[in-house]
């Protein structure tokens, strides 16, 4: 018995077990348009590699006189130039993010002292607005370092900056400064939402350092005022 004659037993009777050539090749066609062989075509970005891939062993069988010297310097020419493109293209931008990561704490100059940002930043916990609040809390926490002359007044002075001047001054309060600082670039520049829990932090905090006598006792930082 052949293979031919069991496999008929298997298939219906209608169906030929020795095609012609036309027959199979429509066979073929239509085996091979099933979901399950499209699924397992490669992608574009496969076949971009492997086109590259046998540019690349081409070189290899050009001449006599080159062979993989050829190949190898080549990929390294071509990944040193992604690297150069990389140091040209992404590091500025990554150092101007850096440059925008802390808010200024003023929008302008203005003469409003620390009373009168304490003043707007009540009101503003009062009607809910806490992301106002931190910030008028926060610019009060600066602005009372000023009007005491602990620090000098200083334009576009960011919030990190007054964090690193105040810690200076006040360098057992360091860490809460540096806290103060995160979530006022957070709300003010971050967009992020503020709570009612993050307003009394900084209210708590305003309220000890006036308190205190600044020791000057932190890390150095510039626009500190001559300690009297």
């Amino acid at each position: 018995m052949t293979v031919l004659s069991v496999l008929a037993g298997f298939l219906p009777a209608e169906t030929p077990v020795d095609p012609d050539r036309n027959e199979a090749r429509r066979w073929a066609i239509e085996e091979l348009s099933k979901p399950q062989y499209a699924e397992a075509k490669p992608s574009w970005f496969d076949k971009l590699v492997n086109d590259f891939l046998e540019w690349l062993r081409s070189l290899n069988s050009e001449g006599p006189g080159l062979g993989q010297d050829w190949t190898w310097p080549l990929a390294i020419l071509l990944a040193l130039a992604l690297v150069v493109t990389a140091v040209i293209v992404v590091r500025p931008r990554l150092n101007s993010g850096r440059k925008r990561s802390s808010a200024a704490v003023f929008d302008e100059e203005t003469t409003l002292d620390a009373g009168t940002f304490r003043s707007r930043a009540a009101s503003a916990a009062a009607l809910g607005d806490w992301n106002t609040a931190v910030v008028e809390q926060f610019r009060a926490i600066v602005r009372s370092a000023e009007d005491r002359t602990v620090i000098d007044p200083q334009a576009g002075r960011t919030a990190d900056e007054a964090a690193a001047q105040l810690g200076r001054a006040f360098s057992r309060s360091q860490a809460q400064l540096d806290e103060a600082a995160r979530l006022f670039d957070t709300v003010k520049y971050g967009h992020a939402a503020a709570e009612a829990g993050h307003y009394e932090t900084l209210r708590v905090l305003d309220s000890h350092l006036a308190t205190l006598k600044p020791d000057y006792q932190g890390r150095p930082g510039r626009g500190l005022a001559v300690p009297r």
